[in-house]
């Protein structure tokens, strides 16, 4: 494991945020992405416009990210 979270680059409705993730985390996100045929920003801001107000966009996407790879392990 990479440890420490990376502060990461996002846009979010035009407008520039970042988000700290681990290297596993940002790695399975991107591939998510990837695998959805959606660009990065895109999964973000759906991610960003679901998420519980008092929730952080890293854990955010962490959850997502984790319930992602549940729903196909069944």
């Amino acid at each position: 494991m990479s440890g420490r979270p990376v502060k990461r680059s996002l846009t979010l409705q035009g407008h520039r945020t970042s988000v700290s993730l681990e290297e596993e985390f940002w790695q399975a996100f991107r591939a998510i992405a990837q695998e959805k045929s959606l660009p990065i920003n895109v999964l973000a801001a759906e991610i960003d416009a679901a998420r519980d107000p008092g929730t952080g966009l890293g854990s955010a996407i962490r959850v997502y990210v984790l319930n992602h790879y549940r729903a196909r392990a069944g």
